[in-house]
């Protein structure tokens, strides 16, 4: 009976060997003026511990980050990389590119008579870089990924642009002829993994709030969650038709928050795709908060605002699911303080396999 004590020790190993964890985590790392994360992660902030704590945890073999300040060297992302490294967890290729959040459109994008503010820049920020997103991947990247962050959103296909009562565009004709749809960034990535290609394809959308009778923000992210099928239906050039992955931040709960909340179901009914529902035992045990949605879905918990589910991990129908998760463990758990301290948001993951 050796061989099965042996099988029985290696099969942790040969079941994760089989399959990809694809995980999203909004680190919410973004410091408040340029340099400040990089300050953090070198310093080995609390916050950042933690953060790597989770990560650690999960170990996830492609990780779509949200929440992290892009600078034009790569320094930020580098240093936490080489936080993941000490902690066990390593990830040798890395993708980030300059995002909309913070970069200045030259046009008074909010309307306040004035330019230069961060409601001019093509996504909210007031520096450059601010919060953008970033994907680390045990495995290398490969030719012809695409990024969709200039798409201006009047020319996504079925657009609903905000106007005013009168009907004329808000804020103005000129605004609109230069807003690109990206609040942060749409990139789609291809990665050589064990199970052949995948392609991931990473956002961030715009909390659907902090605006008026115009429901800018609350238009404009439901047709930054609505890109993904407009590229699937070919309208926004090639599209994958097999083995992606959607990864990322939607800001809106399918059932519970502010916004236009048919647009992830729109996108969670997708026959193209599958949503597995990771769940936590931590979001189950939280407590009653009379939402529709299910309480152990939940992926963030807001001051105020409450639980919701608004970070995704969705692949392709063709993907085999072996195994999903928010890493939200319960009270008397380990690594439930950890998950708390370390973000407002949870770390979902989704293990994959090609069959």
């Amino acid at each position: 009976m050796k061989w099965l004590a042996c099988l029985l020790l290696f099969w942790p190993a040969l079941m994760s060997a089989e399959s990809i964890r694809v995980a999203t985590y909004n680190t919410e790392l973004g410091g408040e003026g340029p340099g400040l994360m990089l300050r953090d992660i070198e310093r080995g902030a609390a916050k950042v511990e933690a953060i790597v704590q989770v990560i650690a945890k999960v170990q996830p073999d492609i990780l779509a980050l949200q929440g992290i300040d892009w600078d034009h060297h790569g320094k930020g992302l580098a240093a936490l990389a080489d936080r993941l490294a000490a902690a066990g967890v390593s990830y040798p290729h890395r993708y980030a590119a300059q995002p909309n959040s913070g970069l200045d459109s030259g046009v008074d994008l909010d309307g306040d008579g004035r330019l230069g503010g961060p409601g001019d820049a093509h996504g909210w920020g007031a520096y450059t870089g601010r919060r953008g997103i970033a994907v680390l991947s045990r495995f290398p990247f490969a030719e012809g990924g695409r990024s969709f962050s200039d798409v201006l959103w009047q020319d996504l296909p079925g657009a609903e642009l905000p106007r005013y009562s009168n009907g004329s565009p808000f804020p103005s004709e000129a605004a609109q002829a230069a807003q690109r749809l990206s609040t942060t960034a749409h990139w789609l990535l291809p990665v050589d993994t064990p199970q052949g290609p995948l392609w991931l394809m990473t956002f961030q959308a715009t909390p659907p709030v902090f605006d008026g009778p115009e429901d800018l923000n609350g238009l404009r992210n439901r047709d930054e969650i609505r890109l993904w099928q407009v590229l699937l239906d070919g309208k926004l050039g090639d599209a994958p038709t097999s083995r992606f992955v959607i990864a990322g931040g939607a800001n809106l709960d399918p059932w519970d928050s502010d916004g236009r909340n048919e647009a992830i179901r729109a996108l969670l009914a997708d026959d193209r795709l599958q949503d597995p529902e990771p769940r936590s035992s931590g979001g189950a045990e939280a407590g009653s908060q009379g939402h529709r949605g299910n309480d152990a879905l939940d992926t963030v918990e807001w001051n105020g605002v409450g639980r919701l589910r608004v970070d995704y991990v969705l692949p392709s129908a063709d993907w085999t699911v072996t195994g999903s998760g928010v890493y939200w463990p319960a009270r008397d758990a380990p690594g439930h303080a950890t998950a708390l301290d370390a973000s407002r948001h949870r770390l979902v993951w989704v293990d994959l396999r090609a069959d």
